[in-house]
């Protein structure tokens, strides 16, 4: 066994992103979900979203941003020990793409993809912190990446305007000082119902007279519970890894509706000056792929100093949710 002399910390050391080329504004959908506009913007604060071509699959979309992490952190494909790659809409169920975006890359490290819908990047971001500071890896790639289009039904008059496609990636290495706080996670499985397929694949090959499965969302009851756990889920979160909100730079949240990440923000009193990712407004909500694309998105707008404290929270289908504080790129 090991025995190091000092402690062993984690930290990102660079973030990427894919958008894809397509945008779709409210206007195009009013006629297929029956919602406005002027009712989009007002109820979610979505003004579009980008739609994935033919071609950009959750594995392609997770090669563009992990070539561009990978670059932003100056570390070779080659380099890296683990691939982790969350996603709840990629529709092949065997072999898992984690190991072909590592061969894509150029790499034969362990892959694996893990499933934890929209929380999905703060769970796996977590695993990915905990095996550099063991020493079992050196380098890992985070990735989120969404075709949520593909599994949500465009007619949903409730769900089909709100989600969209995209991938973020972050590359997670050793570090000097501590630079992924504890992560504060949990989940409610008694509240499954509220967001969730209306079949299962089984019951789709059953019936022939069964719609194509889709993922169905009780928007309101889904409201109600996040903005009453997250704001002391994201309170924990910030004692566990001992600084206050005024330490903080940024937050970042899951960019699942904008009137929630604004509830949310009010109820946890952020002061002013914290930046408040607002991603959802331009790319809707891409579940695992939120919170990269949102970190990426702050990043290029130079929001943000290199090494910036920002609240990370997650949270979504299960129910399940995870936070932690990082130190940004």
């Amino acid at each position: 066994m090991p025995n190091r002399a000092a402690p062993r910390y984690s930290r990102i050391l660079g973030v990427g992103a894919h958008r894809p080329s397509r945008i779709v504004r409210n206007a195009e959908l009013a006629a297929v979900t029956g919602r406005s506009d002027e009712w989009i913007r007002r109820r979610t604060g979505v003004a579009e979203r980008r739609y994935a071509a033919p071609d950009e699959t959750v594995l392609e979309m997770a090669v563009q941003a992990s070539t561009k992490a990978l670059a932003a952190a100056a570390v070779l494909a080659s380099r890296v020990d683990v691939v982790l790659l969350a996603s709840m809409s990629d529709l092949r169920q065997s072999p898992p793409s984690a190991p072909q975006l590592a061969h894509r890359l150029g790499s034969t490290a362990a892959a694996l993809d893990l499933g934890a819908a929209c929380s999905g990047f703060c769970h796996t971001l977590s695993v990915a912190g905990s095996l550099v500071r063991s020493g079992q890896a050196d380098h890992v790639l985070v990735v989120g990446s969404e075709r949520m289009t593909d599994i949500v039904a465009p007619d949903d008059p409730s769900s089909g305007f709100l989600f969209a496609d995209g991938a973020g990636a972050v590359v997670v290495g050793p570090s000097d000082e501590p630079g992924l706080g504890p992560t504060v996670w949990g989940s409610d499985g008694g509240r499954a119902g509220l967001i969730g397929h209306d079949a299962s694949w089984l019951e789709y090959r059953d019936d022939p007279q069964r719609r194509w499965p889709t993922m169905r969302m009780d928007g309101q009851d889904v409201y109600r519970w996040a903005i009453e756990t997250l704001p002391a889920v994201a309170h924990r979160a910030l004692a566990d890894a001992g600084v206050k909100a005024a330490d903080l730079d940024a937050f970042i949240p899951h960019q699942a509706n904008l009137r929630m990440v604004d509830t949310i923000v009010e109820r946890m009193e952020l002061p002013d000056h914290v930046a408040v990712a607002r991603d959802v407004i331009h790319s809707g909500n891409t579940s695992a792929a939120s919170i990269p694309l949102a970190m990426a998105q702050l990043s290029e707008t130079g929001a943000l100093r290199s090494g910036a404290l920002a609240l990370l929270v997650g949270y979504g289908a299960g129910l399940s949710y995870a936070a932690q504080v990082v130190l940004l790129p």
